[in-house]
């Protein structure tokens, strides 16, 4: 309902939890050990995503593997 000054009362803002969990997903809290891992990345997802960002690396590894191409590549 609104109010004679023309705005809405809060009564009407308000929803059902239900209804706000639906679209409103808190968070799922970490380990320490987990959040440090979504940081920083081990030494070979590196290297494997340096050889993707690399057009000719990503070709020569579907044809003669990885670990050829990119120390042909960066090795």
């Amino acid at each position: 309902p609104k109010e004679p000054s023309g705005s809405l009362s809060t009564d009407s803002i308000k929803i059902k939890k239900e209804v706000a969990n639906a679209f409103v997903k808190r968070q799922k809290r970490s380990s320490l050990y987990e959040r440090y891992f979504e940081y920083y990345k081990n030494p070979m997802e590196q290297m494997h995503e340096r050889c993707e960002n690399y057009p000719p690396c990503d070709y020569l590894s579907d044809q003669i593997g990885f670990s050829l191409a990119y120390n042909r590549f960066f090795g």
